[in-house]
């Protein structure tokens, strides 16, 4: 084997074990917590990363001791909610933004580019007075509101809709075709993968909110899955075996939801960057 093409297979060879080594690391948090549903408090102590045999036990000792369904109902309906009326906000917000372009609309992306170095709990109480004057603590459009538009959505539907062909909305135009119409049947079909991969981080975000939720909502029939994981650690004694039966009820729709659209969110991120 001649000297190049030696370092050329040496350099693919620790690439491909780099890349391995990396996946494993990334990987392993989720496996230890499904494994460690299945496991007693001492086993997990102990470092055990076998699978056990007390899933089940676990699992009816979190129904014995939380109200799961109702957990899991009010997370599925605050997420969709939110994830229906982002997607539509902001995917309008952003194809605005591009297709009617001027510099006074630049100086307004700019001022949302810059809201985003704001931290959330800098704007928490104020948020919390002004719902709290509203009449909105305790329902779910209190929890929806401050999540219908982010700036970082915006930018993304914004960056995408630069690659959408102009001439064949000039072209729907002379046609007679109406605005709204040319958004919902051109646009939006062609924009598939960004809305995959909005709907992607906007179902992660809003399904794994806590602090946001914990202040809005007081009543217990409002309680979310980050919540109810939360409630689990209170006490004395913890059993760790019930509260990673917990954690993995609450992981399991992200991780499905990701693997599901994982293709269109990258084809979506990276026709962004570009």
């Amino acid at each position: 084997m001649r000297e190049g093409a030696f370092k050329k297979y040496f350099k693919r060879t620790m690439m491909y074990l780099f890349l391995i080594v990396v996946s494993l690391i990334s990987v392993f948090p989720i496996y230890w917590c499904f494994i460690s549903a299945s496991n007693t408090t001492a086993e997990i102590l102990g470092g055990k990363l076998l699978p056990g045999t007390h899933l089940q036990e676990n699992i009816n000792n979190l129904l014995a001791q939380a109200d799961v369904f109702t957990a899991f109902k009010n997370s599925t309906v605050n997420t969709l909610v939110v994830l229906v009326l982002s997607l539509t906000v902001c995917s309008i917000a952003g194809y605005g933004f591009e297709v009617y372009h001027d510099k006074a609309k630049d100086r307004v992306m700019g001022l949302l580019m810059l809201s985003m170095m704001v931290p959330f709990v800098a704007i928490l109480v104020p948020m919390f007075q002004l719902f709290s004057n509203l009449g909105l603590m305790n329902k779910t459009m209190g929890f929806v509101l401050p999540s219908i538009s982010t700036p970082f959505l915006i930018m993304l539907f914004r960056n995408n809709a630069r690659t959408f062909p102009k001439e064949i909305i000039e072209a729907a135009r002379m046609d007679g075709v109406g605005e709204l119409k040319i958004f919902l049947t051109m646009f939006v079909p062609t924009m598939r993968p960004t809305y995959a991969a909005a709907a992607t981080i906007t179902f992660m975000n809003t399904w794994n909110a806590y602090l946001w939720p914990r202040v809005i909502f007081k009543v217990n029939s409002a309680i979310t899955m980050p919540m109810l994981v939360s409630n689990l650690m209170g006490g004395y004694v913890i059993d760790y075996g019930v509260v990673m039966a917990g954690v993995t009820i609450c992981t399991l729709p992200t991780v499905i939801i990701f693997f599901i659209l994982q293709k269109s969110f990258t084809e979506a991120i990276a026709g962004s960057v570009k």
